[in-house]
């Protein structure tokens, strides 16, 4: 790996440069793939790839990738928020919570991937296949994967503002056009309730 600074905002590392030689009448044409990471340090981070018959086009190419394609994850206390399995092809990867203080045990793209989105302690393991495009591309399958407490209420209609006591009920969020249908439902009853003894007078 190589790391490359082109700004302050950005930080850039070559994961990996792969040389291809296609064999022709005349001898052998060479060309050159490059996978690279970008991250700010802070939570953000993106990857790309670039080929080219030359590396620096190629690198330059994957670099431009690389910040077009930037993503969020979420971060709490400098590690991930919950264990995640991440695939890409023949390859798995797993990431998981550690304390602080225990750095990024991790090797190869994973590495590469964790340092540029500024995590600074987590576990990680490669199953299967290590080849570094697909590790790089399934390590980013598991952190668009990964969503805090808040998230996870907010998608199950938990009331986030809510303060949640242990062992205390917890009530969904009811939104706008629920409360809406309620409201028609009760007036209906009402006028239901209030027309009926009208009705039966008349029938007497």
């Amino acid at each position: 790996m190589m790391n490359r600074e082109r700004d302050s905002e950005f930080a850039e590392t070559v994961v990996h440069i792969n040389r291809v030689a296609k064999v022709v009448k005349g001898g052998k044409n060479f060309s050159f793939s490059a996978v690279v990471v970008a991250g700010d340090g802070a939570g953000r981070v993106g990857y790309g790839t670039g080929k080219a018959r030359e590396v620096p086009p190629a690198i330059q190419k994957a670099s431009e990738q690389a910040r077009k394609e930037m993503v969020k994850i979420p971060l709490v206390g400098g590690t991930v928020p919950h264990m995640i399995w991440g695939r890409w092809g023949a390859t798995r990867v797993l990431l998981r919570p550690a304390s602080p203080g225990t750095g990024v045990i991790a090797g190869g793209g994973v590495r590469a991937v964790m340092e540029s989105a500024g995590i600074q302690d987590i576990l990680t393991k490669i199953v299967g296949s290590r080849n570094p495009f697909n590790v790089v591309r399934a390590t980013f399958d598991a952190l668009n994967s990964l969503m805090t407490n808040e998230q996870v209420r907010r998608l199950r209609g938990v009331d986030v503002a809510a303060t949640i006591q242990e062992g205390a009920p917890v009530e969904p969020v009811v939104e706008d056009e629920e409360k809406a249908d309620e409201a028609v439902a009760e007036e209906a009853v009402a006028e239901t309730v209030v027309d009926a003894p009208a009705e039966e007078a008349e029938k007497s």
